[in-house]
This record gives C-alpha cells, sequence and structure tokens, in this order.
C-alpha cells in the first residue's frame, strides 16, 4: 500500500470534489492517502502566481466548471456564502488534528460544509459543530489552533510542500511524483497500479533546452 499525500486548502472547490472520488482509488489502487492542509496563498506568492478567484474570467468558469464536476459526480452544490475566504483557521483546526484518519473526516466534513452546503466555515460556530459531529473536540481544537505550535505547523507543511513541487490545490504527491488537480486522479490511479511509465531522462532533456521566448512583464 502506498501512501499518497493529499495537499488541500478550503478555499478551492477542487480538493472538495478530489475527496469524494478517493475510495475508488483505495479500493483499486491500494491507496492510502494523508490529508495535508496547506496554505493556497502561500503557494501563489512563492510562485508569483494569481489565484484563480483574482482573475474575473476564471472565477467564473470555476464556478461553472464545479458545477459541472458536481452533477458529473452526482453531488450537490451550493458553494460558500463568500468566495475567496480566508481559510486560516480552518487550515490550523484540521492541523492541529494528529491522528490521519480523524484529520481526514473532519477535512471532508468541513469541505461539504463549505462547497455542499453552503455554509461559513470559517465561524467558529461551524467549525466546532462539525469538529464535534466527528467525535472531536471543537472547542479544545480552536483553542490549540491558536497557538505557536499549530501556527508552525501550518507554515511548515505549506513549505514542505513547496519543497516538493507543490503549486496549486489539490496535488497529490507519491514517490516524489506529482499529480496535479481533481482531473488528474485517473493518472494517478494508473501511476499507482504501474500502468504509467515515464521517461525522465527525456523530461529533463526537454527542459534543459533553451528558452527562445519569454513574456514581457510591465
Amino acid at each position: 500500500m502506498k501512501q499518497v499525500n493529499f495537499y488541500f486548502d478550503f478555499v478551492s472547490p477542487y480538493p472538495w470534489l478530489a475527496s469524494h472520488q478517493l475510495d475508488e482509488l483505495r479500493v483499486s489502487a491500494g491507496a492510502k492517502f494523508c490529508f495535508v492542509p496547506v496554505l493556497f496563498a502561500a503557494l501563489l506568492d512563492h510562485h508569483s502566481n494569481m489565484g484563480p478567484a483574482e482573475i474575473p474570467a476564471k472565477r467564473r468558469y470555476t464556478i461553472l466548471d464545479t458545477q459541472r464536476w458536481a452533477i458529473h459526480l452526482g453531488l450537490k452544490f451550493k458553494s460558500p456564502p463568500a468566495h475567496p475566504f480566508n481559510p486560516l483557521k480552518a487550515l490550523r483546526v484540521t492541523s492541529a488534528v494528529d491522528d490521519d484518519g480523524l484529520r481526514e473526516s473532519l477535512a471532508v466534513r468541513l469541505l461539504d460544509a463549505a462547497w455542499n452546503e453552503g455554509r461559513d466555515i470559517t465561524s467558529d460556530t461551524v467549525i466546532c459543530e462539525i469538529a464535534d459531529s466527528i467525535g472531536l473536540n471543537g472547542q479544545e481544537l480552536l483553542g490549540k489552533a491558536q497557538t505557536a505550535e499549530i501556527k508552525e505547523r501550518l507554515r511548515l507543511q505549506t513549505e514542505r510542500a513547496i519543497q516538493a513541487g507543490v503549486f496549486g490545490v489539490p496535488t497529490f504527491v507519491v514517490d516524489d511524483e506529482i499529480f496535479w488537480g481533481n482531473d488528474r486522479l485517473p493518472l494517478l490511479s494508473a501511476y499507482l497500479q504501474g500502468k504509467l511509465p515515464t521517461d525522465k531522462a527525456k523530461v529533463e532533456e526537454i527542459l534543459s533546452r533553451p528558452r527562445a521566448a519569454d513574456r514581457s512583464r510591465k
């Protein structure tokens, strides 16, 4: 059984869509997923990138695409009351859960609350209620999320993701191989089953070729 790190941030709908497709990979490919909260904004800053919600045409397309995916997967799509929203509290609360299984359960419930139920997961009340509903102590987690230890844990998780080459969410990393995006799950499945050989030498050869043009930035 291979462990796959699943890097996610609640602010994006695509980890929500991906989270509802993982059971198939657990069965067909024998995968074990470790949910790792990261701050998407920090990934964007590191790579000098803009988020989809910061580009009007892309923001519109993202919502439409999420609706299409939800229909395709048989999910109800409501979207949070505001988007983009600040996911920091939810990310820290989730990071405060040490047990992999419970962290995944909390993450999936918070993703569902935001994107399936249209709830405000920046709210202490909502976070506490969801944590309590799966047997965790919501108030205790909210308190723990404000400690220097947990703030540093989230920062380190994000930094390690950057070091691994992660630039967006959701991203799946296994054997130092990166699969970015909800729509890359079929490729991840094929890789886990040994059906996706890649020519690393060819990739490096292509990347070593000179750049013949660059877009000017003013």
